[in-house]
């Protein structure tokens, strides 16, 4: 079904649902048309991809789980904001007050509401009309891009020519007039094409000048050019910490930063947020726009001074190379999203180029997504438990639960690869709710066993998100009640980023935990914020040295700084320390010198199943785990924390 207005093989169309059976046959029949298809199984994830690559068209579950009117009218908004996207909704309109809701081409959510079981000809006809006005929409804005052009060049040029001469200086006031008439003439354009914070370019002026380049590559096929796409890495935090009139004003202060380390002629846009985008034409090779972003990596180093506060913006950067390969500038898009995403991962202040690879890891990615949801349904997680050594006595004072998952097809996956996930989607509040219902259901099982003689704890880890919610205090004391615990043999792990978020909201809820005798662990310490002057003011108990600190410790003994530190620091405000990643006796040595009460590591054992610390008569008293690790058959490493 190709249409005369564009062709199907080059519309990326994303479907939006968390049932994959209604994806597999949303999947099936538009292929059939050769749409290029992509998922989003959360309707925040799916705004997120909007935001970063705009799709051409979004076919919409409107019955998707944890879905209300609010967040539905919030996600339609912003989809209306950053681009006019058409979305067609499948489903039943029953639950939802429609009357204010509007999107896309049309008047009301109804107007594009197909009921289910739906028939794929009438979608299909509906995806094909809807195009054909977003076809015609472009076309209005090409006339209005081509009229800018017009009526901008030749006084961008005379102003050009006054300020070569030394006009300028000679005549001010002629200078000020015609850059006073360029003004007017760009207030007075039918459609916005500025962003009104920056003056700066639009994603609607962006996409046009991307194509312009694309049908030159087009029609050359040894034209190249490039695309750098900017992605602050602490912007939010700015905007938190000091206020959003500082991060407008940064946000402004921007543009001048990027311009004095460009080539001439080249073309930046404000993509939205704090995203910007640089366009570099005819380009020689991909070296040149490597050099480009280095020189202005180079020109953000210096801090900005904003009202008397100096800041330092980091940016994550993608590269991307254009040419023939490109059908669509949101392809261009996508791609640098992509090239982000790269990275990011990577930390901070660093750039990656686009390559194809970094799209098979993306549809990896969210295959891995879609799986992760199936596996809580499908319960394919199970617990392994890491022992905690007191070390004056050399015995068993409790285990940290980390969590595993097994597919089905992939194997045991490492939690490295799919809590990262769960904790951008949400799912990481139903996968630990998870982890603490069963982790407490083993402990009450191995009290029952040894008759209480133990007095086990069980270490659990608190992500960011859960820390932040609401319901998270009243899970614990259902789940203590419901396996008779008493609250001292429960141990939360949390980071010091979860604190100091929002550290007064933190110290309440800490406070309350305290209130419980539920003991509180700085997990990770000295890896994150590090918060010397503020850590006497929340109620913890113990505080773990972060393995990468421990690892270093050598056979020669020599001091550790910051091991000492961190040791000294939480004695001397009456906190127990743990020392994790212990691996070596000159290790177990050194921090058993330094007072540590606790280890963990493999020297002692690696993380087990309930059946293997059976097996192996763990839980038994007198069983003394120094020893352990020269007895036991080494193990590989599966991952970290909660992991």
């Amino acid at each position: 079904m190709e249409s005369k207005y564009f062709v199907n093989s080059s519309v990326n169309i994303l479907i939006v649902d968390d049932r994959i059976e209604d994806m597999v046959l949303l999947i099936k029949n538009l292929k059939k048309y050769q749409y290029k298809i992509s998922l989003a199984t959360d309707v925040y994830l799916a705004l997120k991809y909007v935001l970063a690559s705009p799709p051409d068209l979004i076919v919409f579950n409107i019955n998707i789980s944890n879905i209300n009117h609010s967040q539905l009218d919030y996600i339609i908004k912003q989809i209306q904001k950053s681009q006019n996207i058409p979305v067609i909704f499948i489903g039943n309109l029953d639950n939802f007050n429609t009357s204010n809701l509007k999107t896309g081409n049309f008047n009301t959510i109804e107007d594009l509401t197909i009921a289910k079981p739906f028939k794929v000809a009438e979608l299909i006809v509906t995806i094909e009309n809807q195009l054909k006005l977003k076809f015609i929409q472009a076309e209005i804005n090409n006339l209005n891009f081509s009229l800018v052009e017009k009526i901008q060049k030749p006084n961008c040029e005379l102003v050009a020519k006054i300020d070569s001469d030394g006009w300028g200086n000679k005549f001010p006031y002629h200078k000020r007039s015609f850059h006073q008439s360029q003004w007017r003439q760009e207030e007075l354009l039918p459609t916005p094409l500025y962003d009104a914070l920056t003056k700066l370019p639009n994603r609607s002026l962006l996409l046009q000048k991307l194509q312009k380049e694309l049908d030159t590559a087009y029609k050359n096929p040894d034209y190249q050019f490039a695309i750098l796409c900017f992605d602050s890495d602490n912007f939010k935090v700015i905007n938190y910490s000091l206020g959003y009139n500082i991060g407008d004003a940064l946000l402004k202060a921007l543009p001048s930063r990027f311009q004095s380390s460009l080539p001439k002629d080249s073309f930046i846009a404000r993509l939205g947020g704090d995203e910007f985008v640089i366009v570099l034409s005819n380009l020689n090779s991909l070296e040149n726009a490597i050099a480009v972003t280095q020189n202005i990596q180079q020109a953000l180093i210096a801090p900005f001074n904003i009202k008397q506060q100096e800041i330092v913006l980091n940016f994550s950067i993608g590269i991307v190379l254009g040419n023939r390969e490109y059908n669509q500038p949101e392809q261009l898009l996508r791609s640098a999203d992509l090239a982000i995403y790269q990275a990011k991962t990577s930390g901070k202040r660093q750039y990656q180029v686009y390559n194809k690879q970094m799209h098979q890891l993306a549809v990896e990615r969210l295959q891995l997504e879609v799986d992760l949801r199936k596996a809580l349904k499908n319960q394919e997680f199970v617990l392994y438990y890491q022992p905690i050594i007191c070390l004056k006595t050399a015995s068993l004072a409790g285990f940290e639960s980390l969590i595993r998952w097994q597919h089905p097809q992939l194997g045991m996956i490492s939690p490295d690869k799919f809590i990262p996930i769960a904790e951008e989607t949400g799912l990481i509040i139903p996968l630990g709710i998870w982890i603490l219902q069963e982790a407490c259901r083993q402990l009450k099982i191995w009290h029952q066993q040894y008759n209480s003689t133990l007095s086990l704890t069980i270490n659990i880890n608190v992500a960011v998100q859960q820390f932040a919610d609401d319901n998270l205090m009243n899970i614990i004391d259902q789940t203590l009640a419901e396996n008779n615990l008493p609250a001292h043999c429960l141990k939360l792990e949390i980071t010091e980023s979860a604190i100091m978020q929002n550290s007064t909201v933190a110290n309440l809820i800490l406070q309350q935990f305290k209130e419980r005798n539920i003991k509180i662990c700085i997990d990770d310490f000295g890896t994150g914020y590090s918060s010397l002057s503020y850590l006497h003011q929340f109620p913890v108990d113990n505080l773990k040295i972060d393995r990468s600190f421990v690892s270093r410790i050598d056979p020669t003994s020599k001091p550790h700084k910051i091991i000492d530190a961190i040791a000294n620091l939480a004695h001397h405000l009456d906190m127990t320390v743990t020392a994790e990643g212990i691996e070596t006796a000159a290790q177990l040595q050194y921090v058993a010198n330094l007072g540590c009460e606790y280890g963990q590591g493999y020297y002692f054992s690696p993380p087990l199943n309930a059946q293997q610390i059976e097996a192996r008569n763990l839980l038994s008293p007198q069983k003394h785990h120094y020893l352990k690790s020269h007895n036991s058959t080494p193990v590989t490493r599966v991952g970290s924390a909660i992991a």
